[in-house]
């Protein structure tokens, strides 16, 4: 069986977390995937995260409760390593639902309000970097 075709960019739903035709980069160079999350508060065992965003009106301030979740080291875009929050959730390209391990980070300075790096990408896409949006054109025929 092939693997579908995605481009540099796409737009996915995070059914989760209430997000909808969100902006993400498929980035190669980057291992793990993140999602933009402005606000992170650790208590009585549980994460509570706010995603809203000032530029993006998919991230409308709901807070999620997570109780399973860790902590990872990953490089940040300047090489440094950063302590990050991880999670599980689900993400959807092509009408198909996926399992995910999304990092939290503040990304309100980056374009794209979510990363998906190759640790998800493996054995489930080819990239080819002339195309965008490539699931979410089939979503919105």
């Amino acid at each position: 069986m092939s693997k579908p075709v995605i481009g540099r960019t796409d737009k996915v739903d995070f059914p989760e977390f209430d997000l909808f035709d969100v902006d993400v980069k498929i980035d190669t160079g980057a291992y793990t995937s993140a999602i933009h999350c402005d606000k992170i508060v650790e208590e009585n065992n549980a994460l509570h995260c706010t995603f809203s965003h000032p530029e993006d009106t998919n991230f409308s301030g709901k807070e999620v409760v997570f109780t399973d979740y860790s902590r990872t080291g990953v490089k940040n875009s300047n090489g440094h390593k950063e302590n990050r929050f991880k999670i599980k959730s689900k993400v959807i390209f092509f009408g198909k639902t996926y399992r995910i391990n999304l990092t939290l980070s503040t990304r309100d300075d980056m374009r794209f309000p979510v990363l998906i790096g190759r640790q998800f990408l493996k054995q489930k896409f080819l990239v080819d970097v002339s195309l965008e949006h490539v699931s979410y054109k089939q979503k919105i025929k």
